[in-house]
């Protein structure tokens, strides 16, 4: 990702002072796997950044790509379209590591586009179908039908829970 995308996304996430998380309104980044779109809710976002190269660690799933250093905290990087499996990302200059921080641990999400922030009504966000695996929904937090897409918006303490119960061991 080019440094002005970049420093722009960081921008629209440290000024959001409007976020209403518990009210009627939820804030969240959308970004692209593969064809897919899907969601996160902003305030489990730290920062977004470009994608850089991992330091691999021998023994870990497939989607656990590796390490990187923040800023003296080495963090693992999940790439999020396998974890989700799908194809594994290749990734480019458009690529980004969303860091998230969830129940006080730091992973890093690849994905290969941040394409959005916006806010959405609590209303609009509705259940996964039943049709889909329970395994499945369980990384689904809900569905948010948009005028040309639905995204899935995903709930990121399924996505990562074995990588926080790993880091607890």
């Amino acid at each position: 990702m080019a440094d002005a995308a970049r420093d722009n996304w960081e921008e629209l996430i440290m000024s959001s002072t409007i976020v209403n998380q518990t009210g009627s309104h939820l804030e969240i980044v959308s970004f692209h796997l593969g064809e897919q779109e899907f969601c996160i809710d902003i305030m489990a976002i730290r920062e977004i950044r470009g994608w850089a190269p991992v330091t691999p660690m021998p023994h870990t799933p497939p989607y656990v790509l590796g390490l990187i250093n923040l800023r003296g905290a080495v963090i693992p990087v999940i790439d999020m379209a396998c974890r989700l499996g799908m194809k594994m990302t290749e990734p480019s200059e458009r690529s980004a590591i969303i860091v998230t921080d969830i129940a006080g641990k730091l992973v890093g999400l690849l994905v290969e586009q941040v394409s959005d922030m916006m806010t959405i009504k609590s209303e609009d966000l509705q259940p996964a179908p039943e049709i889909i695996p329970e395994e499945q929904r369980a990384f689904c937090r809900g569905i948010v039908a948009l005028e040309k897409t639905m995204v899935c918006f995903l709930n990121l303490d399924t996505v990562i829970a074995d990588e926080l119960a790993r880091e607890a061991a």
